[in-house]
């Protein structure tokens, strides 16, 4: 196991060579007029990387900091691009949101460790998700999945992928109590989350945000694929064909249904539309063929300049300004983020769904972003997490962290008011 093989002093290490090298980077590279213009930087990186450990270390008594300690990584260096996008300088709005979405990590982890309280709570879930999907609904505009507060927006939306994910593992605990419903054998759990993903989906399509209803059906596929692989779920080969038929079926015929907008974009070549619907894509391909594999140096980049650069083809601007292998190395950081909780295996069948499901959301999401800046795919529009520019993108990144975190060390206590309500119905047996 990781915290077998690296000591706290080696993981500390790497994680200040890592920012180190990339600090040093921006020194012998960057396109700044003047040495003052990196340390603010330099502090902020540092300081955070300081702090953080020293509450980590001394405040949380866990089997293993590996998770923190990639996360803290993966969160300075996330600083250090987007203060170098275009020139240098520092990105101090970014780095409040990764101190908040760090904050977030701890407070979820805390949360969700223990799947007893959460599976009391399970009510309140579906009432959180309601009351997100109202304000989706009721205070963002016409069709939109913003709100705005002066200079404040918030998506509500993406606070609905925690919440789904909570939903995805609490739906597998109760696998055991089903009933037969027309040709399949269904509990109500369930039942009642996949009316929650029906909710979920025709929100979406109405505020045509249909970039990120792949996220929450990966999350849903997960929650299926542990209803089938449960010990006592039972299904058989005719049933699991018939949903993978189902499953293709539905795929092609939302495709055809799609809006026009989305209708062009998957039939749009780029470089017939340079300069309509294929810009982006063309100016992101564009800059990552310019910054080849070492780029062209932090600051000196001009793909700033086209929208979204620093968040939905955030990839293609790490390619222009640090190189393509530098963004194929912080891909690999988030992805060995993911892969760790399934190295130390969860305690749990709800922890393990749960850490399947946030896998997948992640997966997803960098992989829309990757694959549609490189012109693999449709242009989607989604953010890579903890990578990309946003605050509700990157609040909700952490919180996911924080549960990815928790299925390392989960905690199996029963809530004071579960155990006094056993122990009446002990009493009164």
């Amino acid at each position: 196991m990781f915290h077998n093989k690296l000591s706290y002093g080696r993981i500390t290490f790497l994680v200040f060579m890592t920012h180190a090298i990339m600090l040093a980077a921006v020194l012998f590279r960057g396109n700044y007029k003047d040495i003052t213009d990196m340390l603010q930087l330099t502090t902020a990186v540092f300081a955070l990387d300081i702090v953080y450990m020293i509450v980590i270390r001394f405040f949380y008594k866990q089997m293993t900091y590996t998770t923190d300690y990639l996360l803290l990584m993966i969160m300075g260096c996330s600083v250090i691009f987007q203060s170098c996008f275009g020139s240098i300088g520092f990105a101090s709005k970014h780095y409040i949101t990764c101190v908040l979405a760090l904050v977030c990590c701890q407070i979820m982890f805390l949360l969700t460790r223990n799947h007893i309280r959460i599976l009391a709570l399970k009510q309140y879930l579906y009432l959180v998700l309601g009351v997100l999907v109202l304000a989706t609904v009721l205070l963002t505009g016409s069709r939109s999945m913003w709100i705005s507060i002066g200079s404040l927006s918030i998506q509500p939306s993406e606070f609905m992928k925690p919440v789904f994910v909570l939903l995805c593992a609490t739906s597998i605990m109760e696998q055991h109590d089903k009933k037969k419903l027309i040709l399949f054998y269904v509990s109500r759990e369930m039942i009642a989350l996949t009316i929650a993903f029906f909710i979920i989906f025709v929100l979406q399509w109405w505020c045509r945000d249909l970039g990120s209803l792949p996220t929450f059906a990966a999350a849903y596929g997960c929650a299926i694929i542990c209803r089938i692989c449960y010990p006592r779920a039972k299904f058989s080969k005719g049933t699991l064909i018939t949903l993978i038929v189902l499953g293709i079926a539905l795929v092609a015929l939302l495709a055809s249904a799609a809006p026009a907008y989305v209708q062009d974009r998957l039939s749009v070549d780029i470089w017939e539309d340079t300069y309509g619907d294929g810009y982006q894509q063309c100016q992101a391909l564009m800059a990552i063929a310019e910054g080849s594999l070492f780029g062209k140096g932090p600051g000196y980049g001009k793909l700033i300049n086209v929208a979204a650069a620093d968040t939905d083809i955030v990839f293609s601007t790490i390619c222009e300004e640090w190189g393509f292998f530098v963004a194929l190395l912080i891909i690999f950081f988030v992805a060995s983020l993911l892969i760790l909780p399934m190295i130390n295996k969860p305690r749990s069948y709800f922890h393990a769904t749960m850490v399947m499901s946030v896998a997948a959301v992640f997966v997803v999401q960098m992989g829309l972003n990757i694959f549609g800046s490189c012109n693999l795919i449709p242009f989607t529009g989604v953010t890579i997490p903890f990578i990309s520019q946003g605050g509700s993108s990157m609040l909700v990144s952490g919180m996911l962290a924080g549960m990815l975190k928790s299925g390392q060390s989960p905690v199996f206590r029963r809530p004071d008011a579960v155990r006094q309500n056993s122990r009446r119905r002990e009493r009164a047996a």
